[in-house]
């Protein structure tokens, strides 16, 4: 086993916090609300971007959901015909994800949830066409080393979309003061400034893995609305897509 799959990436406190969470995912009006919103906004776009790289519907592409939370990307794209593994370190998310499914067998039939995380939770050699890391990356103890693990499952000619937080002097005042202590949108404790990853320092890491870069844009959500959209501003919310080259004929 490679050294980036064994390397655990994962914080002990950020587990138990999600864990303490875990009963509120799909209450679309409770402290989960914002990622309803952003998921549905997120959603659209992974689709999209999905059918134009690999030119087809996503119906029958492998997808893996890093970090999926409670499923609510992991069941939007199984409902639109993926094959979904969807990975999580918090047990607690992984029983609300599998419960929440249950209750549609066509679309469970569809979804592979799994307790824990890239470098342990996937077979040794396992690849998917489609690989998300969304929301996760600012909880992760490791970043290197946990994008190392989520590039490594990207097959040759696959894609990685990834979305996070930006470390500025805005994102600790948006992103944390206003939304966790002022506005009460997210819990108390939800982020921590110092985890927050730059747009270069995900790319710098994708690179390294691999991977080519494709699109990088800002997400804007407004708290008091429970709106979102995209911007050109990425010094808080941003979304970052990259590809790993196809085998060449010869490989």
């Amino acid at each position: 086993m490679s050294e980036a799959r064994a390397a655990t990436t994962t914080r002990a406190d950020e587990i138990a916090r999600f864990d303490a969470w875990s009963a509120t995912w799909w209450d679309a009006r409770g402290p989960m609300r914002p990622l309803h919103v952003t998921q549905a906004l997120r959603g659209g776009w992974v689709q999209e971007a999905a059918e134009r790289h690999f030119g087809r519907p996503l119906a029958g592409l492998r997808v893996l959901d890093v970090g999926c939370g409670g499923g609510l990307m992991s069941e939007a794209l199984a409902r639109a015909g993926a094959q979904v593994v969807g990975l999580d370190a918090s047990a607690g998310n992984i029983g609300a994800a599998r419960r929440h499914a249950s209750a549609d067998p066509a679309v469970s039939a569809r979804l592979d949830y799994r307790h824990g995380e890239p470098g342990t939770a996937l077979q040794p050699g396992e690849r998917f066409d489609l690989v998300l890391a969304l929301e996760v990356v600012e909880h992760v103890d490791d970043v290197p080393a946990f994008l190392a693990q989520v590039a490594a499952a990207v097959a040759p000619g696959g894609l990685l979309v990834a979305s996070t937080i930006n470390r500025t002097a805005r994102s600790w005042l948006l992103a944390i003061v206003a939304a966790e202590y002022v506005l009460r949108v997210l819990p108390i404790g939800t982020h921590r400034w110092r985890q927050f990853v730059t747009p270069d320092e995900m790319q710098a890491a994708a690179v390294r893995a691999g991977l080519r870069p494709l699109q990088r844009l800002g997400m804007r959500y407004l708290p008091v609305l429970h709106r979102a959209h995209w911007t050109r501003d990425t010094s808080v919310n941003y979304l970052a897509s990259f590809a790993r080259p196809p085998l060449g004929p010869d490989a």
